[in-house]
C-alpha cells in the first residue's frame, strides 16, 4: 500500500513537469533553442556519414581492389578486415580531402555557426561531392540508367542523386573490377607455375596453393606491392 502510494505522489509531481512543453523549455529565437536544433542537425549528418562514405566517395573503389588483391594472393584471413577496411578508409580520406574542405566551406561551416539552415547548407555542402562523382562516373552506365527513369535528361552533373550516386557505384565497381584482373594476373600465372612444376614432379598429393603461397607474398613484398599499388590507386583520381 505504502508503494503505490508513493506512485502516485510521484505522478502528481510530475505532473507539472511533463505539463511544460518544448517552447517553454526552449523559448523560440533564444540561443539555446538555435543550438539545439544545430546539435540536432548535426548528429542526423554525422549519423549518414558511413552510408556517405560508401556511396559518394571512392571509398567503393579502393576497398574493392584491395578485397581482389588479399583473394589474388590467398590470404583469407591476413591482413584482416579492420586493417583492411582502415587502409580503404584513410586512403579515401587522402584523395577525397579537397572535396571534404570544399564541403565544409561551402555548407557545414557556415550551418555550424549560425550562418544558414540546414536546408540551405545541404545542397551546397553536397555540391562538391556531385561534381567528384559526375566527374567519374562512366558515360554508358549512366545513360543506360537514365534511360530506365522516363523524362529523365541532361548531363550527370545536373542529374538528381537519385541517379547519380547508382551510376557513380556502378562505375566505380566496374573500374575496380578492372585493375583487379590487372593485380590478379601475376599471381594467377605464379599459381600455373607452381601447378606445373608439381604435376612434372609427380606431387599431385601437394596442394599447389599451400606451396605458391610464399612465392606470391615474395613476389609482392620485392616488387614493394603496396606502395606500388596505393599509389596507383590515388593516381588514378588526379
Amino acid at each position: 500500500m505504502r508503494f503505490w502510494g508513493l506512485i502516485i505522489v510521484a505522478c502528481l509531481l510530475a505532473s507539472p513537469v511533463a505539463a511544460q512543453t518544448l517552447p517553454d523549455v526552449l523559448p523560440e529565437g533564444s540561443e539555446l533553442s538555435s543550438r539545439a536544433v544545430q546539435m540536432i542537425g548535426l548528429i542526423t549528418v554525422l549519423s549518414i556519414v558511413p552510408g556517405l562514405a560508401v556511396t559518394v566517395t571512392c571509398f567503393p573503389f579502393i576497398v574493392t581492389v584491395l578485397s581482389i588483391l588479399r583473394q589474388a594472393i590467398g590470404l583469407q584471413q591476413a591482413p584482416p578486415n579492420m586493417l583492411m577496411v582502415s587502409l580503404a578508409l584513410f586512403l579515401s580520406w587522402f584523395v577525397m580531402d579537397p572535396v571534404l574542405t570544399a564541403a565544409w566551406s561551402q555548407g557545414i561551416g557556415p550551418f555550424s555557426r549560425g550562418e544558414m539552415t540546414l536546408a540551405e547548407a545541404a545542397p551546397l555542402a553536397m555540391e562538391p561531392f556531385r561534381g567528384f562523382m559526375a566527374a567519374r562516373t562512366d558515360t554508358e552506365t549512366f545513360t543506360t540508367l537514365q534511360e530506365l527513369r522516363p523524362g529523365e535528361s541532361g548531363p550527370a552533373a545536373g542529374a538528381p542523386l537519385s541517379l547519380l550516386i547508382p551510376a557513380f557505384l556502378l562505375s566505380e565497381i566496374q573500374r575496380a573490377f578492372e585493375i583487379g584482373f590487372l593485380v590478379f594476373l601475376p599471381f594467377l600465372i605464379i599459381d600455373l607455375v607452381v601447378a606445373a612444376v608439381l604435376m612434372a614432379m609427380g606431387m599431385m598429393m601437394v596442394p599447389p596453393a599451400v606451396v605458391a603461397l610464399p612465392f606470391k607474398l615474395a613476389f609482392f613484398v620485392v616488387a614493394d606491392g603496396w606502395a606500388l599499388l596505393s599509389s596507383a590507386l590515388v593516381r588514378s583520381y588526379f
